[in-house]
């Protein structure tokens, strides 16, 4: 075959260090649009992001050029430094080390992505390490729980 084809989907989600909490809605919207160049200028397309509070949901259609984990190393390690810059935060600002990714059919991304959109509804309801919890356990991924969210 003289090229090659993917169709790939990752919901990612990883959170701050130590859960450090921020509600400022321009930190978000800022944050949002520069993971968003970030994903762009490694060619992945974004589908749906949302920041709340002390966590991220990430949507976006993967392009194997770049592993994954690679891929979310660039992303902490540029919107630390990006947030840290523009002194979003008063001291340091650190995400907490690890991600989950989680692949995604197509037919699914519509529901993924309105549930991502749907952030702030959904943590009336549940905790942040509840709702990851439930991911882990739809997915079937077997977790220690002396690690899954230590510093929570």
């Amino acid at each position: 075959m003289a090229n090659t084809y993917t169709q790939l989907y990752f919901h990612l989600i990883f959170a701050t260090k130590n859960r450090y909490r921020i509600k400022d809605n321009f930190f978000k919207e800022s944050l949002n649009k520069y993971i968003t160049g970030i994903l762009k200028n490694k060619q992945h397309y974004l589908i749906s992001i949302n920041f709340h509070i002390n966590h991220i949901h990430i949507l976006f259609s993967y392009n194997p050029n770049i592993l994954l984990g690679e891929l979310v190393r660039i992303v902490k390690v540029e919107t630390t430094k990006f947030i840290n810059e523009n002194k979003f935060i008063i001291g340091q600002f650190y995400w907490q080390e690890g991600y989950s990714a989680f692949s995604v059919s197509r037919s699914q991304l519509d529901k993924v992505a309105n549930y991502i959109k749907n952030q702030e509804k959904h943590h009336k309801e549940k905790t942040f390490k509840e709702e990851y919890l439930e991911f882990l356990k739809a997915y079937d991924i077997p977790y220690d729980k002396r690690y899954v969210l230590k510093d929570v």
